[in-house]
């Protein structure tokens, strides 16, 4: 039987999710226009506070983005020029992109194929007496292993920096991830489970010397204005971007909880299908910032995305090229079949539509036609 449709599929729907709450968002932002204190204002502390209650964890720094937050956390570290940060391969690039530009060179780690995610088994043989921190992603909504992460780090006096920029609001055996770490940091990019309007990115600590630290970096090296005590960075968080901010963090449980709602529909519609569907660790809990599929062979992947476009169906490549084989990254330490694992997976993933507006009938007649294209498994 061929599912129609009665609506058009979205890759991600922020404008039906911005209209249910239209009027507390309204309210605030109206707020903030009145007061005209666009930056650093009443409400961005009040945002901090909330964000720090959510995760648990005792302080919390706006800042304007996500890429700027793993930035000011490698600088409060004092990591720079001649130290290495391990990292994965199969992430956004700014994971890397934050280490080179505080001087300090990225050493990859592969990863594991049914999460996605760092491969810890693999993190101590990559450890030499210049690292001097792992920078784990919990990347598509499912926390790293992060508890064995921490604990090599702790043996070898590492420090770990959380990149929790996919992951906000997800748990790892009971404790929600981005309070593993020294530091975390997240990003609030629109089309994160924890959105605003525009850039903007957070960091957290339970360590008050930290806070400050990070805090004073992100506002020109100073905790008193034109009192500069280290190098800074600008990188204030907008009012409004907290006021919406604020609004929608107290929906983010639901928000997540909706998106995992729409990843057991996939499960159950895809079940038979001749692919790999997202593995959820059963140590954590998966908030579904993406569902990504895996293909069982290099090519077939673009053109399974070329098929579901012309039958109406959106998709997106997360990420299409390891790091170590980005022109921007390159380093001779890591050629092309050095990282097996994520240069085979790069080739392979794609994902989903996935948003908290998805319905049951989008999601059968998006499976349906992976299945029309891919077959059932034998």
């Amino acid at each position: 039987m061929t599912t129609t449709l009665s609506k058009p599929i979205q890759l991600v729907d922020l404008v039906s999710l911005h209209n249910r709450l239209k009027p507390e968002l309204d309210a605030e932002i109206e707020k903030v226009i009145s007061s005209a204190s666009f930056i650093n204002g009443q409400v961005v502390g009040e945002l901090e506070c909330a964000l720090s209650k959510y995760l648990g964890i005792r302080f919390a720094v706006g800042c304007a983005n996500g890429t700027d937050a793993l930035q000011i956390a490698l600088m409060a570290l004092g990591i720079g020029k001649g130290d290495e940060v391990i990292t994965t391969p199969f992430t956004f690039a700014a994971t890397v992109e934050a280490i080179l530009l505080v001087g300090a060179t990225p050493r990859y780690v592969d990863i594991d194929e049914r999460t996605f995610n760092l491969n810890a088994a693999l993190l101590p043989n990559a450890i030499t007496p210049k690292t001097k921190a792992i920078m784990p992603v919990h990347l598509y909504g499912q926390a790293a292993e992060i508890d064995r992460i921490t604990h090599i780090a702790c043996e070898h006096g590492l420090n770990v920096i959380e990149d929790n920029a996919q992951s906000f609001g997800a748990t790892y055996k009971g404790k929600k991830v981005g309070t593993f770490g020294r530091i975390s940091t997240t990003s609030f990019f629109p089309a994160k489970n924890l959105g605003a309007f525009g850039d903007a990115g957070a960091m957290f600590t339970d360590d008050e010397e930290l806070f400050w630290k990070l805090k004073m970096i992100a506002q020109h090296g100073a905790k008193i204005r034109y009192t500069h005590e280290y190098l800074g960075v600008n990188s204030r968080l907008d009012s409004i971007q907290a006021a919406v901010l604020k609004v929608k963090l107290n929906y983010l449980d639901e928000f997540n909880a909706r998106r995992r709602a729409a990843a057991d529909l996939y499960d159950k519609y895809l079940a038979n299908a001749n692919l790999k569907t997202p593995y959820r660790d059963p140590n954590g809990t998966h908030i579904f910032h993406q569902y990504t599929l895996l293909l069982n062979k290099a090519g077939e992947r673009d053109e399974l995305q070329k098929f579901l476009s012309a039958n109406g169906v959106p998709s997106s490549v997360h990420y299409p090229i390891s790091l170590n084989l980005q022109k921007a990254f390159k380093d001779d330490a890591y050629p092309k079949g050095s990282l097996p694992i994520a240069e085979s997976v790069a080739e392979r993933v794609l994902s989903l539509p996935m948003h908290t507006e998805l319905d049951e009938e989008q999601i059968a007649y998006i499976a349906e036609k992976i299945i029309e294209f891919v077959g059932k498994k034998s």
